[in-house]
């Protein structure tokens, strides 16, 4: 599993013009699922992303955790982050997860993640979805397991 990790100041997610999913301060994660994952990488996931120290404490240093930040997280499921791009000029996914696995693992995640008591908010899988994402820091952290 991949995790694209933004810390931001506010995101949401809108289907077809209306917003499903909202936060404020905390970190967007996009999250692609390759085969072979399972609920072991989603597990490993979470409790990173839920300790990640990206937020800056008094003197202004990359030292507090999500939850001792007051954040949110807005998990969305993003199958592109296995394009493969090496050849040629159109990528190729076919080291994503068919949906049939992708999904539930996106789902478990989110509530592995809720499970570390981080209030999670959700885009809907396989939807064309409008993300809009205020990034601060700019803060972007790749994960992988």
């Amino acid at each position: 599993m991949r995790a694209l990790v933004q810390r931001v100041s506010e995101a949401s997610v809108t289907v077809d013009g209306e917003t499903v999913g909202a936060i404020d301060r905390g970190v967007v994660v996009l999250v692609g699922v390759t085969h072979g994952d399972t609920e072991e990488e989603a597990d490993w996931l979470a409790r990173k992303i839920a300790g990640l120290r990206i937020f800056e404490d008094r003197e202004g240093r990359m030292n507090v955790g999500l939850l001792d930040a007051g954040g949110e997280a807005l998990v969305v499921s993003q199958f592109t982050l296995y394009a493969d791009a090496s050849k040629g000029r159109r990528p190729s996914f076919v080291d994503a997860a068919p949906p049939e696995i992708a999904e539930p693992l996106v789902e478990y995640f989110a509530n592995a993640l809720r499970g570390y008591h981080v209030p999670v908010e959700e885009g809907v899988f396989g939807a064309m979805m409008m993300v809009e994402i205020h990034n601060d820091g700019p803060v972007t952290i790749m994960l992988e397991r």
